[in-house]
């Protein structure tokens, strides 16, 4: 069978020749097959970024501090931000580490979607991460823009950071997420540097395939909807804000069949007790139904080259 959708087989690939794809798989949504006959895959993907936002240190203007609790409260400080700083710090000082503890204390693989230079900086992440039977997936060298980036400087740091990777997780991964969205060029870049997925899309449920310079390309879809950064925009409140959110978005998909569900992490957000609090009760509500893989972005994408190849 094929699972291309209708524009797929149009458009070159190159930069802005794209067509937007807006019917997708319509009313007839394949069956994803997925392992022991599951109703639901799942992919909790934990966001890496700590170290690798824009800083002074690393040349930047100014300090950011994207999804903290600081907000736009140091808007007005000149230069390096302390306070920016130590929030993002708390992400990879303590947050990820609670995350880490609730997902291994229950046996679930997660995704690190990583900044090369965030594995760099704590080491130990990556390999707390690898240990534990996590899935890699590149998230730039850089906490950086891609679509700010021109196409030489893109592509140089896409190679970097696969050989940072190589480094500090012992391989390179096979899939790739831009902070926010992509550039023109970037899935063409990706497929020139070896590539096999990209999560820089948010429009569908289940994987799907596209083609790039007239090879088949498979995209597995991100999220911005089952995603922690509601906090950081004042979206959730409490934990419960993001319970009640996770756990319907989880019934009503695992009611339906057939689909695809991510859960995107900010260990400086959902790192924090309160939050981890809400990440821990949606966990149990999820093992307290069968028929769930629970799984890692790199096996759902294995699985869907298999099962459902490129027609």
């Amino acid at each position: 069978m094929t699972t291309t959708t209708p524009s797929s087989s149009t458009g070159s690939g190159h930069p802005g020749t794209e067509p937007r794809d807006l019917r997708g798989y319509g009313p007839d949504r394949p069956d994803p097959r997925w392992p022991g006959g599951a109703r639901l895959a799942l992919t909790i993907v934990v966001n890496c970024e700590e170290g690798a936002e824009y800083a002074v240190g690393d040349g930047a203007a100014r300090s950011e501090s994207p999804l903290t609790d600081a907000a736009d409260a140091g808007a007005d400080v000149p230069g390096r931000d302390l306070a920016a700083e130590s929030m993002m710090a708390y992400g990879s000082r303590v947050g990820f580490w609670r995350i880490h503890h609730l997902l291994t204390e229950r046996g679930i693989p997660a995704t690190a979607s990583a900044c090369a230079l965030a594995f760099e900086r704590v080491p130990e992440i990556a390999a707390a991460a690898r240990d534990a039977g996590w899935g890699l997936l590149g998230h730039g060298y850089g906490f950086t823009k891609a679509y700010l980036m021109d196409e030489d400087a893109e592509r140089a740091e896409i190679v970097r950071a696969l050989a940072s990777f190589e480094r500090t997780w012992g391989s390179a991964p096979t899939g790739w997420y831009c902070r926010y969205g992509p550039s023109l060029a970037t899935r063409r870049l990706l497929v020139e540097a070896g590539l096999s997925y990209d999560s820089n899309a948010y429009d569908d449920d289940l994987p799907y395939w596209t083609r790039v310079d007239g090879r088949p390309h498979l995209v597995v879809p991100h999220t911005f909807s089952a995603n922690d950064n509601k906090y950081a925009k004042g979206w959730w409140s409490t934990s419960d804000d993001a319970v009640t959110y996770l756990r319907d978005t989880f019934d009503v998909l695992y009611a339906e069949g057939g689909q695809l569900m991510t859960v995107s992490l900010h260990p400086r957000l959902s790192g924090h007790p309160a939050r981890s609090a809400g990440v821990a009760r949606f966990l149990d509500h999820v093992l307290a139904h069968d028929d769930v893989w629970i799984t890692t972005r790199p096996e759902v994408a294995e699985h869907w080259a298999r099962v459902h190849p490129h027609g």
